[in-house]
């Protein structure tokens, strides 16, 4: 979230440094790419400039953002980034930084400036740009986070240079087809099928550092409101509910993370959502809407109508402490369709320090339901 001034370990303002981008078999040289920095900058307008596009609405609209982005490319880069829909394709997606993981599609420090404009005014169109929610501010936030990861130690493997920007199949108001933009600590995929958006899940949501960054003039701390969200929850119910929601084991990270698609729990665990009064029903929405949120708003209403509606039959659960801001603190909402899991873990480049990982599945709406 942009411009958050205060966390559990306090404030810390951080100035990224432009750095160097490596090419890519995509063809573009450092000289036409972009420097990390340089992308989050331009990255930074929350406004579409495509207004070509502006009439279409819901799926026709990512449709002509999608072949819009598409028009800026070379040839040889439309065959990086567009590929065949697949399930396997589907599940390239990894909260792993870049040498750790295999990732398809483009690559953003690939984009030169006018690429990188249309990517933006895509990405602008899917997710929510409100100013009482935050899901391009919370990706924007996480490229900074990332960048600042690349200046402190990280290397070339950090950096918003390195997340991917795939098209499983053709663009299309009929057919199957997914976005998928993935890379460390981020991912969103999005899959239409028969002129309908049919999920949006897997999405992973991380920070490191899980403070505040600032970079091209704002302060940046994308994953605190969750945290906070989730803290004040477990910090809402009594003795006795916070006792059955707590689970026996220790969690160092989420459960349902890259490779455990499908891997849900048999019996849910915690407490039952359904038991409590309508006022701590309600703080348990408002956690399930901060993800939810996230997206376009026709997009967002209709999904939450559906975990509102199953709330009642929703579980929630803990493990570590209900303030949410310590090594091993987990948090878990289990639904018949929405799965949320919130977990604090050890810091990987900044040292003592820990950070999120935090997941967002669906039980029959995984991959679109494919």
């Amino acid at each position: 979230m942009k411009a958050i001034l205060k966390s559990g370990w306090g404030l810390i303002f951080f100035t990224i440094f432009t750095l160097a981008c490596s090419s890519d078999d995509t063809g573009v040289t450092p000289e036409t790419g972009s420097t990390s920095s340089s992308i989050t900058a331009a990255l930074l307008t929350t406004t579409s400039g495509n207004t070509a596009c502006s009439t279409s609405t819901g799926v026709a609209r990512a449709v002509c953002l999608a072949e819009a982005f598409k028009a800026t490319l070379s040839s040889s880069q439309v065959a990086t980034m567009q590929l065949t829909y697949s399930q396997t394709n589907a599940k390239k997606w990894s909260n792993l930084p870049a040498g750790l993981s295999s990732r398809i599609g483009i690559k953003l420090g690939s984009l030169n400036d006018s690429q990188l404009a249309a990517f933006r005014d895509l990405m602008v169109a899917l997710l929510d740009v409100s100013t009482s929610n935050e899901g391009y501010d919370e990706m924007l936030g996480n490229l900074v986070a990332d960048d600042y990861l690349n200046t402190i130690g990280g290397g070339s493997d950090y950096g918003a240079g390195e997340y991917y920007l795939a098209f499983l199949g053709t663009p299309s108001a009929t057919g199957l087809w997914e976005i998928l933009f993935t890379g460390h600590h981020y991912t969103q995929p999005y899959t239409f099928n028969s002129g309908k958006l049919t999920g949006v899940t897997p999405a992973f949501r991380g920070v490191e550092p899980a403070s505040a960054v600032t970079a091209n003039g704002n302060t940046y701390q994308p994953f605190e409101q969750e945290r906070a969200v989730f803290a004040t929850m477990l910090g809402g119910l009594s003795t006795a509910e916070q006792a059955t929601a707590k689970l026996s084991s220790t969690f160092s990270d989420i459960l349902l993370g890259p490779g455990k698609d499908g891997s849900f729990p048999s019996t849910k665990s915690g407490l039952q959502v359904g038991s409590l009064t309508a006022a701590k029903q309600e703080l348990v929405l408002n956690a399930i809407r901060l993800y939810v949120n996230d997206l376009d708003q026709a997009s967002a209403a209709s999904i939450l109508a559906t975990y509102t509606n199953e709330l009642a039959d929703t579980y929630i659960s803990y493990s570590g402490t209900t303030t949410v801001a310590s090594q091993n603190d987990y948090v878990r909402i289990d639904g018949p369709s929405v799965w949320i899991e919130f977990s604090y873990q050890g810091g990987v480049i900044v040292r003592n320090t820990p950070h999120p990982h935090s997941v967002w599945r669906d039980r029959s709406r995984d991959y679109g339901g494919n």
